[in-house]
């Protein structure tokens, strides 16, 4: 075998069926489509109709609710935390915010903000400063020596409305600090 004779394997390459292109083609004049109809008319788009009785995804009753306010938190572990320090991934000598931990591995969306919870053992001393952490997480960092930091992360849509001008929780946010 030369370089020249290399080819595909008959089939592994089929080029795409051009409709409407002649009767010689086997998919000419009406191009698959059938005769007539809303179908076989361009700019369709019926997906979900039922011929007028009403459809499934309307005839099945709400559930859930969907909180537009709610906070979005990478939800980070301890035991997570120490596995990666143990394996070198993660400097223990400086503060550990969202962005070590999301050099890590450890924090992956959370655009609120990192959250501690408590599952799983810490033995190094660590210092925090994230957006919060539950209790049982405080407790193990501080009895383990270190520390955590809660700070208040602004979400990006009211810092892009801040730059614009202030806003009604940007003017709230000053009026608490004075």
């Amino acid at each position: 075998m030369k370089l020249n004779e290399i080819r595909d394997n008959p089939g592994a390459r089929k080029s795409r069926v051009r409709v409407g292109r002649g009767i010689g083609s086997g998919v000419g004049k009406t191009g698959g489509r059938g005769q007539k109809g809303q179908k076989s008319r361009s700019g369709v788009s019926i997906f979900g109709f039922e011929g007028g009785q009403m459809p499934l995804h309307m005839r099945i009753p709400k559930r859930g609710f969907n909180n537009p306010f709610a906070k979005d938190y990478a939800e980070v572990n301890l035991g997570a935390i120490q596995k990666v320090i143990d394996a070198g991934k993660l400097d223990a000598k400086g503060v550990i915010d969202h962005e070590a931990l999301k050099g890590a591995g450890l924090a992956r969306g959370g655009k609120d903000g990192v959250r501690l919870l408590a599952k799983g053992a810490i033995t190094t001393k660590l210092a925090f400063r994230v957006a919060g952490a539950s209790a049982g997480a405080r407790q193990a960092v501080e009895k383990a020596g270190g520390s955590v930091e809660v700070i208040e992360v602004v979400p990006a849509a009211e810092k892009a409305a801040a730059k614009k001008g202030t806003t009604r929780a940007a003017a709230k946010r000053e009026r608490a600090k004075a």
